[in-house]
């Protein structure tokens, strides 16, 4: 006698929605698909808001046949489920030549105009290390490819929270073109975060440009501004205290030994824009830059200093000693500075001396989980 009773199912099929979306999520684009066609419920699933509101889309310089596919896959789905997309991360591996960032230029104009037509949920945007001062971008394409993301940000700008444009590498006309577009609709913009380090060529003295100065005023929100040395004056820290000291909480300063870092700032601009600041905490990263005089005359006292870090330093540089460039700093941010010294060498009897007296000196300090003082050893 046969049985006419449906076959049993698995218990797969009765997982709740909430569940199967987790699932779903931890699931690469492949598997999703492949996910999808298991019934109609799974199928449903794969059309849910919340699996595409993150994507990065990765372009390769040059890509193997395993990343070529990865990277259509992740643009088809990007444009697919677009209307639901809140945080997109642009990435660019290895660009080598100038075909590559003409289809790169290309491939992210297409992208950007379909998103501009059917996404009105974007609140964040990152596209790190474009370097357009590099020779494979041709004028042309450069040129375009600064208008096109101008336009998008435009059209973007009411919802935009945060905008990531590290290692743009542009001029400075081309930098606050850009930046320019964030506010070009209501003249003003309330955007919450921007990175814009190593975002103009090196060698620029941004601070001295009124052009710089008119741009970043347009800004009426800022939370986090992370950005280089070479753009700070005494006229961007009024700026700042004039329209973001109600909102702002966290300044990133990257100094670079090639960028321009000579300027004298006012201890009595960073004195106002503390105090109309209450809650900014300021983070250097120092690159290269190591002399005393040259740190003293950037670390004013009147900053609110939150970490320093000295980074990529030669510590075998003749011209250079660990004293007084640690035994005077660390006194004068004693009050809030956490002290950590990394070493990745062997140091000479004197330096291992100094280093020993400063951790027995700042002992309380060290390792604290309030703020650091970092110094980084190259390896040699």
């Amino acid at each position: 006698m046969e049985d006419d009773s449906e076959p049993e199912q698995s218990s797969w099929a009765y997982l709740p929605d909430v569940c199967l979306r987790h699932v779903f999520h931890w699931l690469d684009d492949r598997d999703r698909s492949r996910a999808a066609l298991v019934c109609k419920k799974w199928s449903c699933t794969m059309h849910s808001g919340s699996l595409w509101r993150c994507r990065t889309i990765t372009f390769y310089g040059q890509p193997s046949r395993a990343r070529t596919l990865e990277f259509q896959s992740a643009l088809w789905y990007t444009k697919k489920f677009g209307k639901y997309l809140k945080h997109l991360e642009i990435k660019l591996s290895s660009p080598y030549n100038t075909p590559f960032t003409k289809k790169f230029h290309v491939t992210l104009r297409g992208l950007l105009s379909h998103l501009g037509k059917c996404n009105s949920h974007l609140v964040s945007l990152s596209i790190k290390y474009l370097e357009l001062d590099c020779l494979i971008w041709k004028n042309v394409v450069r040129a375009q490819f600064i208008k096109n993301l101008a336009a998008f940000l435009k059209r973007i700008s009411n919802q935009l929270d945060y905008l990531n444009l590290k290692g743009a590498r542009m001029t400075l006309e081309e930098g606050c073109e850009l930046l320019n577009s964030l506010s070009s609709l209501t003249n003003r913009s309330f955007i919450s975060e921007i990175n814009i380090e190593d975002f103009f060529s090196f060698h620029l003295s941004v601070y001295s440009s009124p052009l710089f100065h008119q741009t970043m005023s347009k800004f009426h929100r800022l939370t986090i501004l992370t950005f280089n040395y070479n753009c700070i004056s005494d006229e961007l820290l009024d700026i700042l205290r004039e329209h973001n000291s109600h909102s702002l909480c966290t300044l990133n300063i990257k100094c670079h030994i090639h960028d321009p870092h000579g300027q004298v700032i006012s201890g009595t601009s960073w004195a106002n824009l503390a105090k109309r600041a209450p809650k900014l905490n300021v983070n250097f990263f120092f690159e290269r830059v190591m002399k005393h005089d040259h740190l003293a005359r950037i670390l004013l006292e009147e900053i609110p200093v939150r970490s320093i870090s000295l980074r990529s330093c030669y510590f075998s540089d003749p011209d250079w000693t660990m004293r007084p460039t640690l035994t005077n700093l660390l006194p004068a941010y004693w009050h809030g500075l956490q002290v950590r010294i990394y070493t990745a060498q062997d140091d000479s009897t004197e330096e291992e001396q100094l280093l020993v007296d400063i951790y027995r000196k700042f002992k309380y300090l060290i390792d604290s989980e309030l703020n650091y003082f970092v110094i980084t050893y190259p390896m040699v």
